[in-house]
């Protein structure tokens, strides 16, 4: 098929064979203002700011609660390597102590009751994990 000469100015798709300035989503008239590209630096700039922002915040909310984990776990392998001759019961708070020679055991016995070094006091989940009471 031969194209016919068309005028610059004249928007024509050739494959459809029809006038479609109208469905072009910007300006194709001699008369319409020039199209410039605006300029995106303080938006980019913007957006890693944002970026660099909420990762960081992401980041110390993570550190924070592995943090808390690693103390969580640390505090329940010190309890479970601990000397105790009963079954702790789900949802009860037990003591930790230190003896002289460096051995922990649990107690039921609260520290204002007794003359033992306390560790702490914790409470035994439905999980069956150890939480510290402060």
């Amino acid at each position: 098929m031969e194209k016919k000469k068309i005028p610059d100015n004249v928007v024509f798709n050739f494959e459809k064979q029809q006038y479609d300035a109208a469905l072009k989503a910007y300006s194709t008239s001699v008369g319409a203002p020039k199209i410039t590209i605006s300029d995106t630096a303080d938006w980019k700039n913007r957006g890693v700011n944002n970026l660099n922002n909420r990762v960081q915040a992401k980041y110390s909310e993570l550190k924070n609660e592995y943090e808390k984990m690693m103390t969580q776990f640390e505090y329940n392998r010190l309890i479970y390597e601990s000397r105790f001759s009963f079954e702790p019961i789900i949802g009860k708070t037990y003591h930790l102590y230190k003896r002289e020679n460096g051995e922990t055991f649990l107690s039921i016995i609260a520290p204002e009751e007794c003359n033992f070094s306390p560790m702490g006091s914790f409470y035994l989940n439905a999980e069956q994990i150890w939480e510290k009471i402060d």
